[in-house]
């Protein structure tokens, strides 16, 4: 196939191009090569996708001649109206659109389970710029995809990202930190159950999707009840190879403490339903992705990877962030908690 994938060059985007050549597919890579180099291999043109402008050069070969692709995939559309822009233009010039979705886009999430059935954010694909992530984004921007390509459409709700390269640095945060050693503030319980999925499995099943000309929504993560959050710290301690040790402090204690869910302790997040379980964060229903072929590796080979490639990559500058908040806690605030003095 011929692929164009907006983006490539970081993360979910370049586990795509990865998994695509090795396939033996030509890849054309949009971006504005600004997050990190194309991989070798691909056909690299520069842009920015809010550019009309550049839009129709990505598509101009010639005068007089025009390019296409059996398959677009976006994994760098936020906006709705950046979506709407990129799927008009490329409406006449693509055979498939393959569009990076998010649970967020559900109106439901975090606070109960969905699946692929559950009602989107109202969130139009005509929506203004620059509008909050908190309004349901991605739903506009799954709108906007379907406006232009329809049946032609596939949308992937992707769940929690991990693995190698990942640009957020949730599981890398944690990584460094155990490899640290020492004693380690651990968030909630262990059996806490979590949902996490790599972002290479993930190309896969996008690619072989496309490869059968499916279409339609897939909530695109493991299952439920997979893996826990015991497990994934167990599986840092032993892909680094430190001694660090596990204390685990229940959610009053840190929620007493100050300490923020998800960014303070990437990952943690301590609101429950009434069963006792976390309330809808990890229970996006995935068995339609399950019966189309996605199959997740094991947790322990995704941390053991990251780790790998960490340290392959070197010392990094600068905190992770998400949104612009810094992930982890200050090493004195964890101090005061494992002593009990916060």
């Amino acid at each position: 196939m011929r692929i164009l994938i907006l983006g490539g060059s970081v993360f979910l985007g370049r586990a795509f191009v990865t998994e695509a050549l090795a396939r033996g597919h030509q890849v054309t890579t949009f971006n504005r090569g600004r997050s990190g180099p194309d991989l070798p291999g691909t056909e690299a043109v520069r842009g920015d996708r809010d550019s009309d402008q550049d839009l129709a050069a990505l598509v101009a070969r010639a005068p007089g001649a025009e390019r296409s692709w059996d398959l677009v995939i976006d994994t760098s559309g936020q906006q709705p109206h950046t979506v709407a822009r990129a799927a008009r233009a490329l409406r006449g010039h693509a055979g498939r659109y393959l569009f990076v979705s998010s649970v967020h886009a559900f109106a439901d999430w975090p606070a109960a389970p969905v699946d692929e059935d559950s009602p989107l954010h109202d969130c139009p694909a005509d929506s203004p710029p620059d509008l909050p992530f908190s309004t349901g984004l991605k739903a506009g921007c799954e709108r906007a995809v379907a406006e232009q390509f329809g049946e032609r459409s596939i949308m992937l709700n992707c769940g929690l990202l991990n693995g190698p390269y990942e640009n957020v640095g949730r599981l890398p945060w944690w990584l460094e930190r155990i490899a640290r050693g020492g004693r380690v503030l651990a968030p909630g319980r262990p059996d806490l159950p979590i949902q996490l999925i790599d972002a290479r499995d993930f190309a896969v099943f996008g690619l072989d999707l496309a490869e059968r000309g499916a279409s339609g929504s897939y909530l695109t993560t493991a299952l439920p009840g997979s893996s826990s959050y015991g497990e994934m710290l167990a599986a840092c301690v032993a892909a680094t190879g430190s001694d660090a040790e596990l204390h685990w402090v229940d959610d009053d204690r840190l929620r007493a403490a100050g300490v923020e869910e998800w960014t303070e302790l990437p990952l943690w997040y301590a609101e429950f339903g009434e069963d006792g379980r976390p309330a809808g964060i990890w229970q996006a229903d995935s068995r339609k992705a399950r019966a189309a072929g996605l199959r997740c590796r094991p947790l322990s080979e995704t941390v053991r990877d990251t780790w790998a490639w960490i340290q392959q990559r070197g010392p990094r500058e600068g905190p992770y962030t998400q949104g612009g908040v810094p992930l982890g806690i200050d090493p004195e605030k964890e101090r005061r908690i494992l002593a009990g003095e916060l």
